[in-house]
């Protein structure tokens, strides 16, 4: 058989299968916490679009509870009215990475991504010369990686507690925490270079810090966004 022949049963199938992936998002929209990510895709032969331009894949899951239902849909732009579109009827909790293309959707509470903040982190880390990092002093890089470790720790403490548990938990232990993490950020924030590799860190988690301590109110969100980039990553 060849490709092309195969190509056209996918495009057939995917007819097929609309009215199973409208029953899906109906019930995506029902549930009260979701994940979103996005990823760029290249679309060939498209109307009106040269093959070079850049498309979007967005991805919409839901979380821990229940069956999981993992939905994709291609938009030709990474515009925030695709959201908005997709997700109407939606009201409750989205886990999202900080693009601002996911703000404002009506009755959402969007949830920072721990990961991310985590990540900026130890991207200053790496980005050090060899020398600073060997010289067994801390860094300022170092300690924002260990105040965004110490979150994870105490969640992976917490992976078999209930909701209830876990909110308590996360009043006692993660709270102080955030509480030092945000008066640590205020501080270097005065003395280090906001386009540095540590600046573009601490700027991100002081953007993103109201969003970054949603998780504190409900014991059944997350710390990170990591389950959407689970999904989206083999795209």
């Amino acid at each position: 058989l060849s490709r092309q022949t195969l190509a056209n049963w996918m495009l057939a199938g995917a007819d097929w299968l609309q009215p199973v992936y409208d029953r899906l998002q109906d019930l995506l929209l029902q549930r009260d916490i979701l994940h979103a990510d996005e990823t760029t895709l290249q679309v060939l032969q498209e109307p009106g679009r040269a093959a070079t331009t850049k498309s979007y894949l967005w991805l919409y899951r839901t979380g821990r509870a229940g069956p999981p239902i993992i939905l994709d849909e291609y938009q030709p732009t990474r515009d925030g009215a695709h959201p908005k579109a997709f997700l109407d009827g939606f009201t409750g909790y989205l886990h999202v990475d900080g693009y601002p293309g996911y703000h404002g959707l009506p009755g959402v509470t969007l949830v920072g991504c721990w990961a991310h903040a985590r990540r900026k982190f130890n991207e200053a880390l790496t980005a050090l010369p060899a020398s600073a990092r060997a010289s067994g002093k801390p860094t300022a890089a170092e300690e924002g990686l260990r105040f965004c470790n110490a979150l994870f720790t105490i969640e992976r403490d917490l992976c078999d507690a209930t909701p209830a548990e876990r909110q308590a938990a996360r009043q006692q232990r993660s709270r102080p925490i955030l509480n030092a993490f945000r008066a640590w950020l205020e501080q270097q924030a005065a003395q280090t270079l906001p386009k540095s590799a540590l600046g573009t860190a601490i700027t991100y988690c002081r953007n993103q810090w109201d969003k970054l301590t949603v998780f504190l109110t409900d014991g059944r969100v997350e710390l990170d966004n990591n389950r959407s980039e689970r999904s989206i990553k083999p795209v």
